[in-house]
């Protein structure tokens, strides 16, 4: 995934009211920038951080950049913008770098399904048949330096988990959970059992159902974004 345009580096002095940021740009001017990520965004910016905003090029837009990524004093790079990993996974899906995969005749979004009115991420067609694939953005770096999701207890996510264990104990369709690492620190991803427990017991049971579970990260350069290289996935056994 390219940016277009090019992006613009600034120093991050705070974010508040979970849409806004202040930034001050290289010259010295402090400016306001929408921020796309409503989370808690843990561990994922503070104050004196180098950022990375694309530019609406929007002259009626309210706030004319983005912020798409914070760089860490370690030099690692996050893409705060969720809305990224469903591309990303689907470029990448397309393209043929997710070994658990064959190539897809065809791929939608955000199709319904399930008993709980939900809608998958991506349905997957291939010859052998249907696959649907929930994304999840992954972006929590620990101390003890594995990445966790989630960032918060997610009623949602613990949602999808339940459709996808409905689906593959039925059988007739496959299902599968990809964790879009957006963190170039994150070399091996976790339930977030410290913080949200039934997410851990619902991921564990969707591992035992069958569920397809694996994790892929991503490169971030100054002019895109890409992800390639698959991350170790680690499920907990003894979650009750």
């Amino acid at each position: 995934m390219k940016f277009e345009p090019p992006l613009h580096s600034a120093t991050l002095i705070k974010r508040y009211k979970r849409f806004l940021a202040d930034v001050r740009l290289p010259n010295g001017q402090e400016i306001t920038v929408h921020c796309p990520n409503t989370g808690s965004m843990k561990n994922c910016w503070a104050e004196g951080w180098t950022v990375y905003l694309q530019d609406s090029q929007n002259p009626k837009r309210k706030y004319q950049y983005t912020w798409v990524i914070s760089e860490t004093p370690a030099g690692d790079r996050i893409g705060v913008n969720t809305h990224f990993a469903n591309k990303l996974v689907e470029e990448a899906l397309l393209d043929g770098r997710l070994t658990e995969f064959s190539a897809p005749l065809s791929v939608r979004r955000e199709v319904p399904y399930g008993q709980e009115n939900s809608r998958i991420d991506l349905l997957l067609e291939q010859s052998s048949g249907l696959t649907y694939i929930e994304v999840k953005s992954v972006t929590l770096l620990e101390q003890d330096g594995s990445g966790y999701f989630p960032d918060a207890v997610s009623q949602r996510g613990q949602k999808h988990l339940r459709e996808l264990i409905e689906l593959a104990e039925q059988g007739e369709h496959s299902a599968a959970l990809i964790f879009c690492v957006q963190h170039t620190g994150i070399h091996q991803v976790s339930a977030a059992e410290h913080i949200d427990p039934e997410y851990a017991h619902l991921l564990q049971k969707a591992h035992q159902a069958g569920v397809v579970i694996c994790a892929y990260g991503i490169e971030i350069t100054d002019d895109e974004m890409l992800l390639k290289h698959p991350i170790k996935v680690v499920i907990s056994e003894s979650v009750e």
